[in-house]
This record gives C-alpha cells, structure tokens and sequence, in this order.
C-alpha cells in the first residue's frame, strides 16, 4: 500500500532555524490549494498500488489550511485513489491554531493524527527559535485535542539550542510524559545554511549549539522514554508500540509514495522527483498545463537504491536486512565494512540484520554513510 504526501507551503513567520519550501505571504493560499488539486489528478498514475494507507499533510503549517481548503483536497484524494477505511490521516499544525472550533473541524474531515510543533515548552527557547505560539499555547493545544478525542498525537521537540539548558530539557521532557503524548519526534538543532541562525551564529549574535550538551540531551531523551515503555523506533522518534508513525515508518522502508505541492518528492521503488520549489512558478505550470518542468527526475541505480536502503534502516530499530539487497558485492563490502563497528560495540548483527546499538544511535548517520558502497 502507498501514502500520499502534501506540501502545504505557507507560514505565519520564519522560525530561525528552517530550511524548508514555505512563504509567509498567505494572500496566493487559496489559488495554490486548486494548482495542488489539479495535480493530485494529474498525478493520479504515477503509484502502481492504488490503495492509499496513508495520507501526510506537511509544510510549512498545513493547519493555516481553512476547513474547505483541506476538505477538497481530501475529496481530489478520495475520487482518484482508493483510501483505505483505516487510513492514517496526518497533520502537521502549530499551537496557535488549535482551538476548539479547529480542532473539531479537523476530526470532522477525517484527520486522525495531528504532529504539533511544539518545540520547547519554554519561553526562552520559543523566542530564540521565533516560534509563532508561546510556551502557555503549547500545553493549552494538546488539552484541548484530548478533549475533542485525538488520541494519535506527535509532538516535536529541539534539543541542544543554546538557550535550553540540560535542566530545561530534562522538564520539556517529563511535560510531555505526563501530557500523556504516545508519540515524539525529537531533533538535535542543526545551522542549516542560508538560515537566519545562520546568521545570526555568522554575525556572532548567536552561539553555536553544543554538541556535547545535545549529547547529553539525547541521551536522557532515551533514558526516560524507554523507562516509560517508548519504542525508540528510529533515530529521532519515539512512539508507544501501537502509535508509531505509519507514513515514515514507510518512508524509512522504501515504500512508494506520491508527492503533490511545491517541493514535494515523490518515490516509486525506481526514481525519485522532486516538485520546483517555487510557489508562483508552481502555480504557473500547472495553469499552463507544462507538466515536463513542474518536477525533476533521478533515476536510482542499484548503488544509489542500496545506500538509501543503508541510511534510512539503520536509523530504524529493524536495522539493515542484508536480504532486501540484491548485488552479492554490495553485501560483501556492508559485511567487511560493518566489522569494525561491531567491534567497537556501535553495530550489532543478529543473522542478516545489522542494527546499530544504544551506543551508536547519535553516530547512526555516520556509521551508514562508512557502509556505503
């Protein structure tokens, strides 16, 4: 079964630290919402396997989408794909826009899991990042969609900032315990280029993250969610064992998916494209009706499709099957490589899988990227 992924492109302001697709000028939102519709129809061959197991609203703040907006998009969806009656419905949404009517609207339309941007539960830390809620906002927003019955919750939050100190984390963390949230997505803060932390790190008005205070961080992440019976399922995400992300998990697992809106990638098991990462310019291809440039395309060789294989599952708890590779000298050069780490007490193999240890999680990249062939 494949998933759906939609890029909704817009925000409220720019966090410091974001290098995704998105514009702050909203008044293009509606006219882009009917280019994303007409390429949900154009686009509706591209998946081999026309039942949809998941559907994945991204951005940007696709909760900036009104009620009919994200109903027609739903309603594209359903009159060409076959959505599966149990199909995961995600979206992402900031605190600020989850009020009560919102939220209700939101269950009406079929979504049944939302990831919230909360980030930090602190001031300090919200300010710093120019998030668009306060910290009050993030804890108001998960009581209210307890209480309009969602139940499949994520909640994002960044550690290693310089203004989160291991005291502050160590609270953020036990906030969203006792939130009862089944499911966090938790990062490291990167200097992604071309940022305003960038900036600001570059003008010396911001200090550096600490990689060692975001290990440290990490690694009470892990110590507290594992005694709380979390699944640290893959690198940066810990679910409840009946909650883990269906969408990424297939992500992670290489299978299909179609991606509609500007910058959206798409996969189908042989090439990877990727939508023009241009609000306006998107718009007008698809008025235009100029499908050849609205997306670029790579055909994956067997060595790229083995090394996206690497990266992605051991970043997962499965690990790496040296089954699901096909060329013997790719498995020969993964089990020569591997030795090392094992070794080193970084990797362990258990029959064909390889699976990076506690040890190895924060190097987890690395070590894939030593495995590559």
């Amino acid at each position: 079964m494949s998933g759906i992924y939609v890029h909704i492109p817009f925000c409220k302001q720019a966090c410091h630290y974001c290098n995704f697709h998105f514009s702050t000028q909203l008044q293009r939102k509606t006219q882009l919402v009917d280019s994303i519709i007409q390429e949900i129809h154009w686009r509706k061959d591209y998946l081999k396997d026309n039942n949809i197991r998941t559907i994945y609203f991204g951005g940007g703040t696709p909760s900036l989408l009104s009620t009919q907006e994200l109903d027609a998009i739903l309603q594209a969806i359903h009159a060409e794909y076959h959505v599966m009656q149990d199909a995961e419905i995600t979206l992402e949404a900031n605190p600020d826009d989850l009020h009560q009517e919102k939220l209700a609207n939101l269950k009406q339309s079929g979504v049944n899991r939302l990831s919230i941007g909360i980030q930090s539960f602190y001031q300090e830390d919200l300010s710093y990042m120019n998030r668009s809620h306060d910290a009050q906002q993030a804890i108001d927003c998960i009581h209210e969609a307890h209480k309009q019955g969602f139940q499949n919750i994520s909640i994002d939050l960044i550690y290693g900032s310089p203004t989160t100190t291991d005291e502050m984390w160590q609270q953020n963390v036990r906030q969203a315990l006792e939130l009862n949230i089944p499911h966090l997505s938790c990062y490291a803060l990167t200097v992604e280029p071309n940022t305003a932390l960038a900036h600001f790190i570059k003008a010396q008005k911001s200090d550096r993250p600490d990689e060692n205070a975001a290990a440290r961080q990490f690694e009470y992440l892990v110590k507290q969610t594992t005694e709380n019976n979390f699944l640290h399922y893959e690198i940066s995400n810990f679910a409840l064992p009946d909650q883990i992300s269906q969408h990424n998990t297939n992500y992670w697992r290489g299978v299909p998916y179609l991606g509609i809106g500007p910058a959206a990638h798409s996969f189908d098991g042989h090439s990877r494209q990727w939508n023009i990462a241009h609000n306006i310019h998107y718009m007008q291809h698809i008025k235009n009706k100029n499908k050849k440039d609205l997306y670029q395309i790579e055909i994956l060789s067997d060595k790229n499709k083995t090394n996206e294989y690497i990266m992605t599952s051991l970043r997962t708890m499965w690990g790496m099957d040296l089954d699901q590779i096909a060329q013997e000298e790719h498995k020969l050069i993964i089990r020569q490589a591997a030795k090392k780490y094992i070794e080193q007490g970084l990797l362990r193999q258990e029959n064909q899988h390889y699976i990076v240890t506690e040890k190895g999680k924060f190097l987890a990249d690395g070590i894939a990227s030593e495995l590559f062939v």
